[in-house]
């Protein structure tokens, strides 16, 4: 399968499950090196993930790790630019909630949908301001 460079995906010996588990394991430093570098937004050649999924783990990766809000949106990008739809990466707090809990959850929601072009913040705020206001008989 192609990348969006135009290389093709080569799963290396590296790949293999256990040899990427017992390296990760013994903190290899150059494999660690090798992928950090090359993770630019992008895909690094040593996962196997095609870029979706790829895309998709990164940002589920910020949510657990109550990221700031700039860091959303490096991971928005790639993420759209593999296919995946809005509805796809808001999911993504789903799928974690039952794992991280909703104080994280709630913290990410605002911040995942201001790199996506929503501000949730204004939103909520903005039925409050149009809502008419009910008095007491």
């Amino acid at each position: 399968m192609p990348t969006p460079q135009g290389r093709a995906w080569v799963r290396s010996p590296l790949q293999q499950p256990e040899d990427l588990l017992r390296k990760l394991a013994i903190r290899d430093d150059a494999l660690l090196h090798r992928v950090l570098a090359e993770e630019q937004c992008g895909h690094p050649a040593e996962s196997s993930l095609d870029p979706k999924t790829h895309a998709l783990a990164c940002i589920v990766g910020l949510i657990a790790m109550d990221a700031t809000s700039p860091s959303y949106l490096c991971a928005v990008e790639a993420a759209r630019a593999a296919g995946a739809t809005d509805d796809e990466i808001v999911g993504c707090l789903l799928a974690v909630l039952p794992i991280l809990g909703e104080p994280r959850v709630v913290s990410a929601a605002p911040k995942l949908g201001l790199a996506l072009g929503y501000d949730v913040g204004a939103a909520l705020e903005e039925p409050a301001r149009s809502r008419p206001r009910l008095t007491l008989r």
